[in-house]
Formats: structure tokens, sequence, C-alpha cells
């Protein structure tokens, strides 16, 4: 007899693994999605800078040097 994998039986054996991971790693998908988070505030505050003007690296390196 030949075993077949169907799509939805892939995705409920994906959706199983998955809500036991959660269940069992929740610091881990906690940290996941925390660090997914920061990400798209960083990319949106780039986005952000973006519009405005351009500073140059000399005035950068003045500031940071005091």
């Amino acid at each position: 007899m030949e075993s077949a994998l169907t799509e939805k039986k892939t995705k409920e054996l994906v959706t199983e693994v998955l809500v036991e991971m959660l269940h069992d790693k929740r610091e881990v998908f906690y940290e996941i999605v925390l660090e997914a988070l920061e990400d798209i505030g960083l990319a949106n505050a780039i986005e952000d800078g973006r519009k405005n003007d351009f500073v140059s690296e000399r005035e950068v390196m003045e500031i940071l040097e005091g």
C-alpha cells in the first residue's frame, strides 16, 4: 500500500507541530515575535528618515565625537 501525503494532511500535521511547539517553547516564540516587531520598528524608522534631508557623514561624526 502506497502512502501519499495529501496537501490537507500536510497542513494538519504542520498545524499540529506549530501548536505543540507554541505550547512547549513559548519563550522561544515570544523572542522571535519580539525580534520581528523590533525589526519592523527599525524598518519604519529608516523609511521615515528617508523622507527627510540626508545628513552628511561629517556631521554625524562631529556629533559622535562630541
